[in-house]
């Protein structure tokens, strides 16, 4: 973007990473980067399967992003503060991205989490533009902690 964002715009953001620190939601966040690594539908619905607890701790996380990334990609956050001081949204756009289409198939909503994806497809570009090959480390360190977990319960 090339211009400065706006009084509102970056209220907006402080109210956004307010919500962010609610206790609740911050579980979640703990527990889904923790347990959150399946690579199929079928995996996912073992570790977050509606009705469950991990179930409703996938919900308050993919909820909020995919409300937070609305709001970015409607214009109402500024793009580049966001992207600036935001990646979480990102990490877990990785952890829902490999079975993705399937949950999408599986409950005939196209539009499942379609916020987040957007969101990401454009991070990505605009990080590759200013850190080029940032994007494959972190997918490599998130390889490794999913390996490291495989390990521990193996």
């Amino acid at each position: 973007m090339d211009t400065k964002p706006t009084h509102e715009q970056a209220q907006l953001q402080l109210q956004v990473f307010e919500q962010r620190r609610d206790d609740r939601l911050r579980q979640a966040r703990d527990w889904f980067f923790r347990n959150y690594m399946p690579q199929t539908f079928e995996e996912s619905m073992k570790i977050a399967a509606p009705g469950t607890e991990g179930g409703t701790n996938f919900m308050m996380v993919t909820g909020y992003w995919e409300q937070t990334c609305a709001l970015l990609n409607y214009g109402l956050l500024h793009e580049d503060l966001f992207f600036e001081t935001t990646g979480e949204f990102f990490g877990v756009f990785e952890r829902v991205r490999p079975g993705l289409q399937q949950v999408r198939d599986a409950w005939k909503n196209p539009r499942f989490l379609v916020h987040l994806e957007k969101a990401a497809t454009r991070f990505e570009a605009w990080t590759e533009e200013r850190a080029p090959g940032q994007i494959a480390a972190m997918r490599g360190f998130m390889s490794q902690m999913q390996e490291q977990s495989k390990g521990k319960s193996a």
